[in-house]
């Protein structure tokens, strides 16, 4: 039987998570952190921004290095990057990021892969911080990731270890606009999608130079998807859905 991607989508918003694997590792959250993670789920309007029209839409554009792919195995977030768009417009100047520390050594491959080194986490602040941080600069905002359930992973993981706190935001994947305008494409890399559109490759496996990387990509599919007549992510989905 098919899935409708929008059913699917509309159910991983609400954050379900398994509550019963997580022990302290780092950065613990304060009861201010707590707090205001409770307020801003307060204030989110996930099914408002199904209808706001692209031109309209404003979203973060973001990317997460970790040490792993499995946050239940004890991978950790190693950095954020972000970068707002309003509309199709990227906004090159306003961006988040931040390092993020770490229990235990980092292997080779991911110092070579992301050019971080133990050295340069030792003063970084604890991850509860840094999201928070995160979701301050994001708030009011769809976030956007390249194939994002990764960071989807990640963020839900921790949000509930640190917070205990399910996560709610919504994350649109850019990968859905790409099956919407070239269905026949079989691009998965961030770096073969932006060599394919033609957007500079720099910066790779930097939290924050794949976060505008990524934010170009979106920028060059939303105006590619309203050439088809989609006007909005509600509509995204239900095309999506055929």
């Amino acid at each position: 039987m098919r899935v409708n991607p929008l059913i699917q989508f509309m159910k991983q918003v609400q954050g379900k998570i398994n509550s019963s694997v997580y022990a302290s590792l780092q950065g613990q959250s304060s009861p201010q952190h707590v707090a205001f993670l409770r307020q801003l789920q307060k204030e989110m309007k996930v099914e408002e921004s199904l209808t706001i029209p692209f031109d309209d839409l404003n979203v973060v554009v973001f990317d997460l290095e970790t040490t792993g792919f499995f946050p239940e195995q004890g991978n950790q977030i190693l950095s954020i990057g972000a970068v707002k768009v309003k509309g199709g417009e990227v906004q090159c100047e306003d961006t988040f990021y931040s390092l993020a520390q770490c229990t235990g050594e980092l292997s080779p491959e991911i110092k070579e892969l992301t050019g971080i080194d133990d050295s340069d986490l030792q003063h970084a602040p604890p991850l509860s911080k840094v999201l928070v941080d995160f979701y301050e600069f994001a708030r009011g905002h769809v976030l956007v990731a390249h194939h994002a359930s990764h960071e989807k992973k990640f963020l839900q993981h921790y949000n509930w270890k640190l917070f205990r706190s399910q996560f709610k935001h919504r994350i649109v994947d850019t990968s859905f606009l790409l099956k919407i305008v070239e269905p026949e494409s079989n691009l998965v890399r961030l770096e073969d999608c932006c060599e394919h559109c033609d957007i500079p490759v720099t910066d790779r496996h930097h939290a924050l130079g794949d976060a505008k990387m990524t934010a170009e990509l979106w920028s060059v599919y939303v105006a590619r998807v309203q050439e088809l007549g989609l006007k909005n992510l509600r509509e995204l989905y239900e095309r999506l859905s055929r």
